[in-house]
């Protein structure tokens, strides 16, 4: 089932919006630098992260920027201070929290209540200080990014013909396509993203030979057919993601990292720099590969869950996080680039076990960073909803 949302649906605002933290955007954002490793690891299918073992996987996670290109960015010209909350998490709450962490392979689990931290811990060697990287966490970042574009004027609206934006998309697939049908995979561009796959259109999306002058993500979606009608039917595309980037980009006139720098790490208050991977043509992944501090996961979902005022619509989370198109299941489905959950929950999904949950009825965030031994778990999926609904349930 699926129903249009137009950009009326923005003008809906956030409920219950908390106001602890207000820091206007800086004048100077955080400086962006270029990251280059000594040896750049192959973005080759057969050589893909998705197939590396256990061990190295837990080690790349905590250190991306040592294996592959990519954009710094410094921390906020103001930290926000996370308080430690005078009622952390019950005990056998907190109990349940670390079996699945251990069970999961998690690496850091933190969980805060109208902005205090009422849970942390960590796992695997990892440390406060040290960050994880995201995977597809990085797609809420650049739907957040989308609305900053429509709230400067840079893209008009989510009904915004994509090849207005990125001319090189006429012909392909994707022209005729708005921007919120890519925001919300509805385009009706058929797709692989069969994790286990190398044959799969997301193990070989980065690895295609880059053309001389034109992004990589263009490359491939040339490669594309339509399947159905645009605005017909959802498939779970991460070069979707990777084209909305650069039609921020492109809109913006500066890097994903640069808007985010402004827009993100900057209110926000990250306390840790930002690194986000760069595919080979130089453009920063939009589906992928960004690395945080937890805190610094939860910092974002914190400004979120307040709203993002001054950098979003007014409304945008709302709308980004309803289900624009819904699941089977009663209560799931996906919004713009960000997945809903029953009772008004949403929040951002990476593979191999990443993730923010945002629980606005009871005001929480929470991050959790992880090693899972495959890249996507149902199981582990359905113990994490657990937790969020057991956690929720002992806040008042």
């Amino acid at each position: 089932m699926m129903r249009r949302v137009f950009v009326s649906a923005l003008a809906v605002a956030l409920a219950g919006c908390a106001t602890a933290y207000e820091t206007p955007i800086a004048k100077t954002p955080p400086a962006v630098t270029q990251s280059t490793p000594s040896q750049q690891l192959s973005f080759a299918e057969q050589s893909s992260i998705l197939f590396w073992n256990d061990p190295r996987r837990s080690a790349a996670f905590r250190n991306m920027e040592g294996s592959f290109a990519g954009l710094e960015i410094a921390p906020a010209n103001a930290p926000r201070v996370l308080q430690q909350s005078s009622n952390p998490l019950p005990a056998e709450v907190q109990q349940a929290i670390r079996t699945h962490m251990t069970q999961t392979s998690a690496a850091g689990f933190m969980v805060l209540d109208d902005g205090e931290v009422v849970f942390e811990e960590y796992g695997l060697g990892f440390t406060p200080e040290g960050r994880w990287t995201s995977f597809s966490v990085a797609k809420s970042f650049t739907s957040t990014l989308l609305g900053a574009a429509i709230e400067d004027g840079f893209i008009g609206s989510l009904d915004t013909r994509v090849t207005s934006i990125v001319p090189a998309l006429a012909g392909t697939a994707y022209d005729g396509v708005t921007v919120g049908q890519v925001a919300s995979m509805t385009s009706g561009v058929a797709w692989n993203e069969d994790y286990s796959d190398p044959n799969s259109d997301v193990a070989k999306m980065l690895a295609v030979t880059p053309v001389a002058g034109e992004s990589q993500a263009v490359t491939y979606a040339k490669t594309l057919r339509r399947e159905a009608p645009a605005g017909e039917k959802w498939v779970y595309k991460t070069l979707e993601t990777n084209l909305l980037g650069l039609l921020v980009e492109q809109a913006a006139g500066k890097s994903l990292a640069a808007y985010a720098a402004e827009k993100i790490v900057d209110p926000a208050g990250f306390a840790g720099g930002m690194f986000w991977m760069q595919d080979l043509t130089g453009n920063n992944i939009g589906g992928c590969c960004l690395s945080l501090r937890l805190s610094d996961y939860a910092r974002f979902g914190q400004f979120v869950l307040e709203g993002g005022e001054g950098v979003v619509p007014q409304g945008w989370f709302a709308a980004a996080g309803s289900p624009q198109v819904a699941f089977d299941t009663p209560g799931y489905g996906y919004g713009y680039q960000w997945w809903s959950y029953p009772g008004g929950n949403y929040g951002a999904r990476g593979i191999f076990g990443q993730a923010i949950v945002l629980v606005p009825s009871k005001q929480l965030v929470i991050a959790l960073v992880s090693n899972w031994r495959t890249a996507s778990s149902g199981p582990n999926n359905r113990q994490m909803a657990q937790l969020v609904e057991q956690i929720a349930a002992v806040r008042d």
